[in-house]
C-alpha cells in the first residue's frame, strides 16, 4: 500500500510532531505540568469540544481522590487530540469508492 501526501501536509505532521515533542520534553524538566485542570482545557479547546472529546473516548479525565478533588486531563493527550481532530463526529461525510 503507498500512502501519497502534499508537501504542506508532510511539513504540517512533522511540525505537529516536533511540538508535541518539545511539550513532553518541558514537562520531564518540570517546565509545564503533566496535567491540565478541566478549566484550564475549557479555556484552551472550549468546554463543548472537551466534553466531545470525553464523551467519545479520545480523552480520559482522572481524578486523584473521592469527589472533592479536581479532573485532570493529561496534556500531551489533549494536545494530540487537537491537532489530530478532524472532528468526524459532526461532518456527515459520505466516502464512495
Amino acid at each position: 500500500m503507498e500512502l501519497t501526501m502534499s508537501q504542506t501536509m508532510l511539513q504540517r505532521l512533522l511540525q505537529d510532531a516536533a511540538d508535541l515533542g518539545a511539550q513532553r520534553a518541558m514537562q520531564s524538566v518540570g517546565a509545564i505540568k503533566p496535567y491540565l485542570s478541566k478549566a484550564e482545557a475549557y479555556k484552551m479547546y472550549g468546554e463543548y469540544t472537551v466534553e466531545r472529546w470525553i464523551k467519545e473516548g479520545l480523552i480520559t479525565p482522572r481524578k486523584d481522590g473521592t469527589h472533592s478533588s479536581k479532573w485532570r486531563i493529561d496534556r500531551i493527550e489533549i494536545e494530540a487530540i487537537s491537532k489530530t481532530s478532524n472532528r468526524p463526529s459532526y461532518l456527515k461525510i459520505k466516502y464512495t469508492p
